[in-house]
C-alpha cells in the first residue's frame, strides 16, 4: 500500500460534495489509505484578501459553476439542488468531522451532510439539522456533538485549518499525499495513483 490520500474539505464547497461523494469508495478500490480532513475555508479565503467565496465575489464565476454543479451532478447520477443559501454555514458538523475523523461511521457522515445541503436544501448550519443526520446514519447524537464541542474537539478543527494554510491550501477540495497536493474534484484520481506510487 501506497502513501495515504487527505481528502480536505469544507461542507460549504461546491465541488467538495462531488468528491466526498466517490473519495472513500475510490480509494478502497485502488487500495489506498484515506484520512478525512475537515477544514474551513473563511480564514483560508481571508489570507488571500476575500470574505466572501469566490464564486460570489464573481458573479460571473458563480453562474458558471452552478452551472457545471447540475452537468457533474447528473453525470456522476448524484441527486443536486442549489441551495436556498450560499455559502452556508457548517462549524458544528466541521468540528464532528475533524473531532470524530478516525471513526467508522466519518464516511457515512460526510456524505449525509453533503446530500443534506446540496440535494435537499437543509440547513446545516442549524445545530437540530445535524443532530438529525446524526440520528439518521445511527449514531448517537448527543455523544457524538459533545466530544465534537469539547475544548479539544474544538481544537481539532482549528489546528486542522491552522495546518490547511501552513500547507498552502488555498481551496476544496483539496487532496495531500505526503508532500504533494492536488486542488480540486477533477484531481482526485491523479491524486489516488500518485498515493499508489508513492
Amino acid at each position: 500500500m501506497g502513501k495515504p490520500v487527505e481528502f480536505w474539505f469544507e461542507f460549504a464547497s461546491t465541488y467538495s460534495y462531488l468528491s466526498a461523494a466517490r473519495v472513500d469508495a475510490a480509494c478502497a478500490a485502488a487500495g489506498v489509505e484515506l484520512r478525512w480532513r475537515s477544514f474551513l475555508l473563511g480564514p483560508v479565503f481571508a489570507a488571500q484578501g476575500m470574505r466572501d467565496s469566490p464564486f460570489n465575489i464573481y458573479p460571473i464565476k458563480g453562474a458558471y459553476m452552478w452551472t457545471d454543479m447540475t452537468r457533474c451532478c447528473a453525470d456522476l447520477d448524484l441527486p443536486f439542488s442549489k441551495p436556498s443559501s450560499f455559502p452556508r454555514g457548517s462549524l458544528l458538523a466541521a468540528r464532528i468531522a475533524a473531532a470524530h475523523a478516525d471513526a467508522p461511521w466519518i464516511g457515512a457522515f460526510v456524505r449525509a451532510v453533503y446530500h443534506a445541503n446540496f440535494a435537499d436544501d437543509r440547513d446545516i448550519a442549524d445545530d437540530a439539522v445535524v443532530t438529525a443526520i446524526l440520528n439518521e446514519i445511527g449514531q448517537d447524537a448527543g455523544f457524538v456533538i459533545a466530544l465534537a464541542t469539547t475544548d479539544t474537539g474544538k481544537a481539532q478543527l482549528r489546528s486542522n485549518t491552522e495546518a490547511a494554510l501552513a500547507k498552502g491550501l488555498f481551496g476544496a477540495p483539496s487532496f495531500v499525499v505526503g508532500d504533494t497536493y492536488f486542488w480540486g474534484n477533477d484531481r482526485m484520481d491523479q491524486a489516488i495513483r500518485h498515493a499508489q506510487d508513492s
